[in-house]
């Protein structure tokens, strides 16, 4: 019989006795042949019940969730304190026209400097094309929406011909682009485009409504069980603004996954290694963006899912605020860690699309009382200021918890280059209960999968998912009404840690991914794998963002001795994405001369 623990009522807990165990997950890495083996015998009625329970003791999950008293109720969704309102920024209306909250982003930016590659200058640093280069290309007559467009269509339907296939869009037609791209031609030419935005590409992840695609969510069969009627309201909003929606990206199988493997029609690769994972679970919008097709995406993220691959592909990724965007249309509306956020090349493509798709439904409204929408004015005096008076949380031992010491040092010297540039100060604080936290969202966040896909398996649907799926879906099985409710408990526990720390810091730093790109092992691309050594260090910092739906972003920092991309990640208060978006800036700002050209990167406004 395990030993009865009871824990101090989190306010009591004393910090100086907390010591940061790192995290050892012991499963075995699966593929090929084995692993479907494997999954036949989880399957099983009861032998496989009796190999979950064995590795859910190994890992300590029935120590933690039910040999445990918890002394707090329990939080079933983000709850936030009242906060402070942040200084030198914008507000925007979230009632209003996409395109005029596009206008307000537009102006917090610098001022525009015409790129001098458009004069032949093409010398070092590598630098992505923004928006606004776009913008100007089309005001200027340099090239049009329909240009790009050809130059764009044949280079997808490349990647989905390649053996074996490497989509990065798994729903595309050609036409539909082309039928898009002209009308934003005809806007261009009559003078009157719709915002910033207007013939600028997008590509949408495979689990957000966007018509006239189906919403697979990287499976084979959900759209013969749901159709789509109309736009999810993020797309709906990017869509008034004149931006071309390129198709539907790939992804992890339903999101339940961190590497992007995907049997059922490719894995898309990553744009600086194409032997490696994008990571996941948006994999094809982080790599469409990485190798220069569209200036933007759309991820979703309930676990890491835009910042890991973000992070692994060298482009940044922001994750809102819980209840930030309105989940309408998409497939993971009905959870409690879900957020649509954007993913582009530069912080201020990021600026620009957040401020198109923010608006929260009438029921987060209700519910959660979000602080009015704000982007910092990074053109501006003040902004300075506001850098100088910042105060970055850094717990040291779990910033060091890395795969390489290239990922901790990288992170710590921008760091360092930050606080001299800016005289932000550096605080240590320690954050307690990371093991916890883990086990706490593992629960809640399986438990929300398996309630939405039940029905589906129950009607025989099962056996048509991918085994690396149907692994996961036997642990959240496993998972019982009482550990959900424990794991909700300890919601509400981190909750308070968290809320603590930032009476003291304004931002929390990690590394985004314990690793670098991951190898894609030959013998998974058919069958995909599992291996939770990989998930574990790829998903290390990302959990406190979607248990407590705190606001996050992942920018590229640099690269590691392979050159494989290194993310760091910022961790911010409920609602102060202005304040994330202001330092994510300036650590952007020091990094430009370390961005260095995908291997897999295509010029498609300006092919010299």
């Amino acid at each position: 019989m395990g030993k009865k623990h009871v824990m101090v009522p989190a306010q009591e807990v004393d910090l100086s006795t907390v010591k940061y165990e790192p995290e050892s997950i012991q499963a075995p890495h699966l593929t090929g042949f084995i692993f479907k083996v494997f999954v036949s015998i989880i399957e099983a009625p009861v032998i496989g019940s009796l190999l979950i329970s064995y590795l859910k003791k190994k890992n300590k999950f029935i120590e933690l969730l039910r040999n445990t008293v918890i002394p707090e109720a329990p939080m079933f969704k983000p709850e936030f304190p009242p906060q402070e309102p942040e200084h030198g920024v914008v507000t925007l209306h979230e009632d209003g026209q996409p395109e005029d909250r596009v206008e307000s982003a537009l102006k917090c930016l610098p001022d525009y400097d015409l790129p001098g590659s458009w004069n032949g200058n093409q010398d070092p640093p590598f630098k992505y094309w923004k928006i606004r280069d776009y913008a100007y290309a089309y005001r200027s007559g340099l090239a049009t929406p329909s240009i790009v467009a050809e130059r764009i269509i044949p280079i997808i339907e490349e990647f989905s011909s390649k053996k074996p296939p490497q989509p990065l869009l798994i729903s595309f037609d050609a036409e539909e682009v082309r039928k898009q791209a002209a009308a934003s031609t005809k806007r261009f030419e009559e003078g009157k485009p719709l915002s910033i935005l207007d013939g600028i590409f997008m590509a949408i992840k495979d689990d957000i409504d966007c018509l006239p695609h189906p919403s697979k969510s990287g499976s084979t069969w959900v759209h013969q069980v749901r159709s789509v009627k109309k736009d999810a309201v993020c797309v709906s909003r990017l869509r008034s603004c004149g931006v071309i929606l390129l198709g539907k990206a790939n992804m992890h199988e339903f999101g339940m996954g961190t590497t992007g493997n995907n049997p059922n029609f490719g894995t898309a690769r990553n744009p600086h290694a194409p032997e490696r994972y994008t990571g996941g679970s948006s994999s094809g919008p982080a790599a469409i963006v990485a190798s220069g097709l569209c200036s933007a995406a759309l991820g979703t993220d309930g676990g890491g899912s835009i910042r890991i691959p973000s992070s692994l592909c060298g482009v940044v990724g922001f994750k809102t605020t819980y209840g930030r965007t309105d989940m309408e249309g998409s497939l993971c509306d009905a959870g409690t860690m879900e957020i649509i956020g954007p993913i582009a090349s530069t912080v201020e493509d990021v600026m620009l699309v957040y401020a198109a798709i923010l608006g929260s439904s009438l029921a987060s409204r209700n519910s959660l009382q979000p602080s009015a929408p704000c982007l910092p004015i990074l053109s501006a005096h003040d902004s300075l200021n506001a850098l100088e008076s910042l105060q970055i949380g850094k717990y040291t031992t779990w910033f060091n918890d890395v795969n390489s010491t290239d990922i901790s040092d990288k992170c710590e010297d921008i760091l360092g280059l930050l606080r001299r540039t800016h005289g932000c100060r550096m605080v240590e604080i320690v954050i307690p209960e990371l093991h916890e936290m883990r086990n706490a969202h593992l629960v809640s966040i399986g438990s929300e999968m398996l309630c939405s896909v039940n029905p589906d398996c129950e009607d025989g649907k099962a056996a048509r998912m991918t085994y690396d799926t149907r692994t996961n879906l036997a642990l959240f099985r496993s998972f019982t009404a009482s550990d959900y409710v424990a794991a909700q408990r300890l919601r509400r526990r981190i909750m308070y840690h968290h809320m603590a720390i930032f009476k003291n810091v304004d931002v929390i730093v990690t590394p985004t991914t314990g690793m670098t790109a991951p190898m894609i092992p030959p013998s998974a691309l058919l069958h995909g794998e599992t291996d939770m050594q990989v998930t574990g260090d790829l998903m290390r910092f990302i959990l406190a963002a979607n248990l407590l739906g705190l606001p996050a972003i992942s920018v590229p920092v640099g690269f590691d001795k392979q050159g494989l991309p290194i993310g760091l990640q910022l961790i911010g208060r409920p609602w102060g994405e202005a304040s994330l978006l202001r330092v994510a800036s300036a650590i952007e700002e020091l990094c430009v001369k370390s961005k260095k050209r995908p291997v897999s990167f295509y010029d498609v406004l300006k092919t010299n």
